[in-house]
């Protein structure tokens, strides 16, 4: 049951992936493979960034030479959502045992596949508001890599404006999201 819903998440996400449009920006994040010219975010990989401007989900994807420049950009900017898709995921699971360790305390039973359903039902929209935020393509190999950024700001939105979501889980996400965050940032 479990390896069905891992797989009929990943392939939903993969699709989600796919249909996803791409916007431009800017953010700074620290280096730790050196690759040589690289910008800083190439360098740190995919990862959760608490800054001035806000808390940041940022995926990093990667395309080698493919002969097809379009190509390789879909490539790795669906590379860059997938990995946000991946973060995003464990921040909801965050959320999800939270919410469930915090009810079964007060004395409530909850379903945990009503909720989880819930909670993927908000991160499939969330992946809607990912934007690829920078390219680089290193002259070396020819390697393409895209930077994509999700706002906690947009989550949160989107949390608040789920009309089909329990009202008491709706308000456990409200009131807990940023605390989720910083826990998923101080695990990687």
């Amino acid at each position: 049951m479990k390896t069905l819903k891992v797989m009929t998440q990943s392939f939903f996400l993969l699709a989600i992936v796919v249909t996803l449009g791409a916007c431009g920006g800017k953010n700074t994040v620290k280096s730790d493979l050196h690759i040589k010219g690289a910008p800083n975010w190439v360098n740190k990989g995919t990862s959760v960034l608490k800054e001035k401007d806000g808390r940041m989900f940022h995926g990093v994807g990667m395309a080698e030479d493919l002969g097809n420049m379009s190509l390789q950009k879909s490539t790795a900017d669906n590379r860059a959502r997938a990995e946000i898709a991946r973060i995003l995921s464990s921040y909801m699971d965050i959320v999800e045992n939270d919410y469930i360790t915090a009810n079964r305390a007060d004395g409530q039973n909850v379903s945990q596949e009503q909720i989880s359903r819930q909670i993927k039902n908000v991160s499939e929209t969330n992946l809607a508001g990912a934007k690829i935020i920078g390219r680089w393509r290193d002259k070396k190999t020819s390697t393409i890599f895209s930077l994509a950024e999700l706002d906690m700001k947009y989550v949160k939105q989107t949390i608040n404006s789920y009309r089909e979501m329990n009202a008491a889980l709706r308000k456990f996400m409200e009131q807990n999201a940023d605390t989720a965050f910083d826990k998923l940032e101080q695990s990687k």
